[in-house]
Formats: structure tokens, C-alpha cells, sequence
């Protein structure tokens, strides 16, 4: 049997504070969101964590979404370091109750590490425990957003958390998660932080990847492994794929990206790509992307597909599947709609 869970905490009153949950087959009541029947979930099932984006003039019933979430019981709610992530973690600190929840990532070039420290210590003190501080060194087309220049990766990787940790009067600090894609980031992951979180990585390399940490760290339970997942929920798998396939294309025009997929076993659809982007082809890069790619770094289809897509995951031995939300219908509202439904029953 399952078993019912309480609903979330409200945030303050104020103009389209709810999430509209009738819109997608829900009910709302006094609280900001509660279902048309209690929601039952499956003891032996641990639920993954979801990835939202505070849009502007949504951010209200963002959190409200994410106060659902928790109710459903999902493990937490983390965000793409380019849309609010820090305001929405404060939010989250006291909107929510039992949910973890952080940037996946931080820059490092964004923000000094003083003044940092002193909005993860005040996160972490209030959130009792639940921040998690996801920083990670972004690619170019952030930096040529935030108008800085990178440096070293690793060595400012360390540097960076070694002047997070040497802050004076911040107090306790959350546990530092570093976002890795390649084993160098990975191996210093395991040296310096408490956890580890990757996005649009291939899923049957993971274990490959989870070797270079240090052998106490991947027994540790308290290590955060974590996997920033694109999911989109739709009967029609091939539309699913296409959704993916416009969102990914970005990530394809990434030289380090590529390289990773390239040492993953994709080395064709590298070539290929680099091909096209060369000859001015940018349009044709979504074509490129092959089923066996999307599959590999997607989750795609039905309902079942999806939860025994998210059981691979944790097989390959990540800990927290983060589940990156997308939809062929609508927006990320729907897309989050889906999902839940995925894992009500």
C-alpha cells in the first residue's frame, strides 16, 4: 500500500500566487495546490527531483509548484543557474519543509566567494539543512553573458571553494556540489565537495564516470550524485524525441560538450555535427542527433517508460535523478503536470 502525503506549506498571499492546477487536471483550494483525489505513492519507490525555472510573471506559482512537488513527495527542486536560482532557493528555504533544493549551478565567476558564502550560510541556517550549493564553471556563452572571462577550470574550481570555505562570520556552510562532466571535474568533486551533479550525460557511461571518485566516496550515502535528466512525458515517442532535439541543439554547438560525447562512444554524430556547424549548416544539427544519442541522455515516452527510465538511472548509480521538465503540448507547467502523473498512482 501507499500512503498519503500531507500537502506543503503556503507562501504569503498575494496576486497569482497559485499555480493554476485545474488547468492540468487539478484542484485548487485555500492552499496553494491539492489533488482532485489524495495522492498515494508507492513506499518502495523513491521519487526523483525536478528542475524548475522561475519564468517572470510565473515565479509566484513556481513555488507553489514546487510546494506540490514536495507533497507528492519528490526528493527536491533545482535550478539552471541562468534563471533565479538563488531567489528561488530563499523562497524554497522557507515556502517548503522536507524538499532539497539549490542552483545546479552557481557560477564561480559570478559572485565573489565571500558574498556567496554569506547567501549559502544564511540558506543552509534556515532551510535546516536543505540547501545545496551547486557550483559549477559554465560554459562561454555564460560567460560572455555575465561579461567575465574563465580561467583554469580546476584550478579555479579550487580556489574558489577553498575562499567559499575560508569566509569568516557566515557560519555553517551547505555541502558544496560540484558539476563535473569529464573525470578531472569528477576525481576533484570527490576531493573537495559533497557531492557531484552532471547534465546531458550518457547514461550507460556513468558508471565510468563515478569511477573516478575516490572509493569512500561512492559508498558514502551522504555523497550527492546527482543528473540533470531532459524528460518529456507523450504516448508518441517520436514527438517526445523531437521535443529533445530542439532543446539539445544548443548543447551540440558546445566544444566540450561534443568532446565528452565523442569519448563517450558517439564519435559519428560528433563528426557529423561538426561538419554541418563548419559549413554553415546550423539547421541541419537537430537532424544529426540520433535516437541513440537522445536515448542515452533523455528520458522519452509513456509513463512506464519514463519510471523504468529513472530505475536505470539509479542502476548506473546516480542518486538523484533530477528530471529536466519538457513537453510536446505546453509549456513547463504541463511538462511538470506529466510527470506528476507519471508517479501518482
Amino acid at each position: 500500500m501507499g500512503r498519503s502525503l500531507a500537502i506543503g506549506k503556503a507562501i504569503a498571499p498575494g496576486p497569482a500566487a497559485a499555480f493554476d492546477l485545474r488547468a492540468h487536471g487539478l484542484r485548487a483550494t485555500g492552499r496553494p495546490a491539492t489533488l482532485i483525489a489524495p495522492v498515494r505513492i508507492a513506499d518502495k519507490m523513491s521519487l526523483p527531483a525536478l528542475s524548475l525555472v522561475p519564468v517572470p510573471s510565473r515565479r509566484r506559482q513556481t513555488v507553489a509548484l514546487a510546494q506540490e512537488a514536495e507533497a507528492r513527495g519528490f526528493a527536491g527542486v533545482f535550478t539552471p543557474s541562468m534563471f533565479g536560482a538563488m531567489p528561488l532557493s530563499g523562497a524554497l528555504a522557507m515556502g517548503t519543509e522536507r524538499l532539497l533544493f539549490g542552483p545546479a549551478i552557481a557560477p564561480i565567476y559570478a559572485r565573489a566567494p565571500l558574498d556567496l558564502a554569506q547567501s549559502a550560510g544564511f540558506l543552509h541556517e534556515v532551510s535546516g539543512g536543505r540547501f545545496r550549493l551547486g557550483l559549477g564553471v559554465a560554459h562561454a556563452p555564460s560567460h560572455q553573458r555575465l561579461g567575465v572571462k574563465a580561467g583554469k577550470p580546476l584550478a579555479d574550481m579550487r580556489d574558489y571553494v577553498a575562499r567559499l570555505r575560508a569566509a569568516e562570520g557566515v557560519g555553517p556552510l551547505p555541502p558544496i556540489v560540484l558539476a563535473a562532466l569529464r573525470p578531472r571535474m569528477v576525481a576533484l568533486a570527490g576531493e573537495i565537495a559533497e557531492g557531484v551533479v552532471f547534465a546531458n550525460t550518457i547514461r550507460d557511461r556513468m558508471p565510468d564516470s563515478l569511477a573516478h571518485l575516490p572509493p569512500g566516496r561512492r559508498t558514502d550515502p551522504g555523497f550527492f550524485v546527482g543528473a540533470m535528466i531532459p524528460t518529456c512525458v507523450s504516448a508518441d515517442l517520436d514527438a517526445a524525441r523531437a521535443v529533445h532535439r530542439r532543446t539539445l541543439t544548443r548543447y551540440a554547438g558546445l566544444p566540450n560538450y561534443r568532446n565528452y560525447w565523442r569519448e563517450a562512444g558517439f564519435a559519428a554524430e560528433m563528426a557529423a555535427i561538426e561538419t554541418a556547424l563548419a559549413e554553415g549548416r546550423e539547421a541541419d544539427v537537430p537532424g544529426l542527433l540520433t535516437d541513440r544519442w537522445i536515448d542515452q541522455i533523455t528520458l522519452s515516452g509513456p509513463a512506464e517508460a519514463i519510471r523504468d527510465g529513472v530505475a536505470a538511472w539509479v542502476a548506473a548509480g546516480v542518486t538523484t535523478p533530477i528530471l529536466v521538465p519538457s513537453s510536446v503540448t505546453g509549456g513547463q507547467f504541463q511538462a511538470v503536470a506529466e510527470i506528476f502523473a507519471v508517479f501518482a498512482g
